[in-house]
């Protein structure tokens, strides 16, 4: 699929803003006034504003409020649900840890476990999707909230559940990677399933079915080198766990966590760029695409 910049934007910041939120509800790091404060306000920015891009690659943004009334079928709409929920509690959570310097523990733990469910919804958005194995698997949403759990421990200092969580997030992505490579085969759908011309024998593309490109050639047929697919996986799995990981195995700095986030960050930005970039939609089959 096409890469869209406001996509990857919002699935890696709002995770990673949720990811901190789930650690703060909890009580980690124990802070209180402005240092928690500060904490807060970093949470906010990154997932509020990863929840801002989300409605850019719409295509009536204006529309964006009617995702609330589809919950019962709708993942897009159970994640405005448990965002708006997440966001409300460790926002009355947050008022306590400043203003009155008091934990009040029940906001922070349903706003902890609605900021991972908000995760989880998102993460269904894609898995939901059979017209896409490469998303169309169960692992695609322990993937997206180990990323989380991994960014929120690093974003709140919490060493060394991040050095554990970081390596479950690179083993997770490392499977998705091989799993994924082999879900469009493995779902049984081929040109002649896409074209239901299979009965009549063997089916094989001639000539595209229009001489123009559309929108699902330009949305659902972005077509990605493997070797370029490779050298990217090595950067992505190196940025965001490997370079983490070694530096937080050094004496502690505060020079070092920020190094640590910084590189996590621009390794899951390539990762979630790939994740876009390598899904092969079954419609790029009805083209001769894949």
């Amino acid at each position: 699929m096409h890469p869209a910049p406001s996509v990857i934007f919002f699935t890696t910041f709002s995770g990673l803003g949720f990811g901190l939120l789930f650690f703060l509800g909890l009580g980690f790091p124990v802070v209180t006034g402005w240092t928690a404060f500060a904490f807060f306000v970093i949470a906010y920015l990154m997932a509020v504003g990863g929840l801002m891009a989300s409605t850019f690659h719409l295509g009536r943004p204006e529309r964006a409020i009617k995702a609330f009334t589809q919950w019962r079928s709708s993942w897009l709409s159970r994640e405005a649900w448990c965002a708006v929920g997440a966001l409300v509690l460790m926002g009355l959570y947050g008022l306590g840890l400043v203003f009155f310097g008091t934990r009040w523990t029940a906001f922070g733990i349903l706003g902890a476990l609605l900021s991972m469910a908000t995760v989880f919804t998102t993460s269904m958005i894609y898995t939901q999707l059979k017209t896409i194995p490469r998303w169309n698997m169960k692992f695609t949403p322990l993937k997206f909230m180990s990323l989380s759990l991994a960014g929120g421990a690093l974003l709140a200092g919490q060493t060394d559940a991040a050095l554990v969580l970081l390596v479950i997030a690179g083993l997770v992505q490392l499977y998705t990677w091989v799993e994924g490579d082999k879900a469009l085969g493995a779902s049984g759908t081929n040109m002649a399933t896409a074209t239901g011309l299979g009965n009549i024998g063997q089916v094989r593309a001639f000539e595209p079915p229009h001489t123009g490109t559309n929108y699902l050639l330009k949305e659902f047929v972005h077509v990605i080198g493997r070797k370029h697919s490779q050298k990217l996986r090595i950067i992505a799995l190196g940025l965001m766990t490997v370079v983490p990981v070694l530096l937080l195995a050094l004496p502690f700095s505060h020079l070092i966590g920020v190094l640590a986030i910084l590189s996590h960050i621009a390794g899951v930005l390539t990762a979630r760029w790939l994740f876009f970039a390598e899904a092969e939609h079954v419609v790029g089959l009805y083209y001769g695409k894949r």
